[in-house]
């Protein structure tokens, strides 16, 4: 009798454990790693909220291999050391099958040291627009590669309103390169930088810059500020009685989200250069906005990366279905060339460099908060990250 109620005791242990392991199974964990806290969290937060509801839609329809995902989420707390020490506990400590997330470059090339460890080997999929001159093969870059932002921007400045710029950026890898870029190309076109002043991204005193700015009387200004700097220099600029339609300014890095906290007042007339809009008419894009406007609230807006992280995840959980498994490499070769009907439009994932494929728009800031379309390229652009097809862009 004993025996037998042993016997029995060690069966039910036996199936008690294989439930677990069962239960286990039915998740896939993936990292969110973004700034909830710092001077880039007004930007990195909405971009979080995206990504969630991406997941929220895929969990509702079954999941991923017919796992539901389960988020891991950690705060890079707008600092580059800390995003690298999330980066690593997610992947080795909660075994994260992949890492969305990083705004700054700064960030993206921390994390990058540590997915691209041999002996972690992970994959992130970065949604912002960028500087190039990388092509990670543990790194799915969502954002625009600069001649899908930077060069289209400067040639339309320059078609539209004049050969005199100043550049305005924060102080790290980005806005830095991203001068260059624009240094070359202005020279190429003949065209003539007057000023460039690069902060810090908590700067919040432009008095001296927009003096500068005052005396050189550039036809237009190329922004590549980041964060919380953006609305004291804006408001600044405005209270010094610099209009837009006396000087206009092209940001980079200013979507509908940014416009929402810095304030319409002070950037209606403005310019900007993006993929996605929230104007875009698509279906998709309808879709997209009324199922964030639900879950999030009837008066947010979403911006260029909002949609990039959001995408990113279709992407990813589209990958993983074709690839039959989470395997990070598997992932990454069934990833080239994947297409998307996205709410900015078609998008493919490039099979040489993971970069998307997708179009490039130029927009103005309306009364509304809103961006409207005032250009658009014809289709889809190819990334060119190291700007090799650029006669003029040799030794960047």
């Amino acid at each position: 009798m004993k025996k037998n109620i042993l016997f029995i005791a060690a069966v039910f242990a036996l199936l008690f454990t294989g439930c677990k392991k069962e239960n286990k199974v039915q998740t896939i964990k993936v990292g969110l790693l973004h700034s909830l806290t710092g001077p880039m969290a007004e930007s990195e937060i909405p971009v979080c909220e995206a990504e969630r509801m991406a997941i929220e839609e895929i969990n509702a329809s079954g999941g991923v291999l017919g796992r539901k995902i389960e988020i891991i989420q950690m705060d890079g707390e707008s600092d580059p050391e800390k995003f690298a020490e999330a980066a690593h506990a997610m992947l080795t400590n909660e075994k994260v099958a992949t890492i969305f997330g990083c705004w700054t470059s700064a960030s993206r090339k921390k994390v990058k040291q540590v997915v691209e460890n041999p002996d972690i080997f992970g994959l992130l999929w970065y949604p912002l627009q960028y500087e190039g001159l990388e092509a990670s093969t543990n790194i799915m870059y969502m954002g625009a590669a600069p001649n899908q932002q930077v060069v289209p921007a400067v040639e339309f400045c320059y078609k539209n309103f004049g050969k005199k710029m100043f550049i305005i950026g924060s102080d790290y890898v980005f806005p830095r390169t991203a001068g260059n870029i624009i240094n070359s190309y202005l020279s190429h076109l003949k065209g003539n930088c007057v000023g460039e002043r690069y902060v810090s991204m908590d700067c919040k005193d432009f008095v001296h810059i927009i003096n500068q700015i005052k005396r050189t009387k550039p036809d237009v200004i190329l922004n590549t500020l980041n964060g919380n700097s953006n609305k004291a220099f804006f408001e600044q600029l405005k209270r010094s009685g610099i209009t837009a339609s006396e000087i206009p300014v092209m940001s980079f890095s200013i979507s509908e989200n940014e416009i929402d906290y810095i304030g319409e007042e002070f950037l209606k007339g403005h310019y900007v250069s993006w993929s996605y809009l929230q104007t875009i008419s698509t279906a998709e894009n309808q879709i997209f906005v009324s199922n964030y406007k639900k879950l999030y609230g009837e008066n947010r807006v979403i911006g260029d990366p909002m949609e990039a992280g959001y995408i990113a995840v279709k992407l990813w959980a589209a990958a993983c279905e074709k690839a039959g498994t989470f395997n990070v490499e598997d992932v990454r070769m069934a990833a080239k060339n994947l297409s998307i009907n996205a709410p900015e439009g078609l998008v493919t994932i490039d099979g040489e460099n993971q970069h998307l494929k997708k179009q490039v728009r130029m927009g103005r800031i309306n009364s509304d908060s809103l961006i409207d379309e005032i250009w658009c390229s014809d289709g889809v652009v190819k990334p060119d990250p190291y700007m090799s097809t650029y006669i003029w862009a040799k030794g960047l």
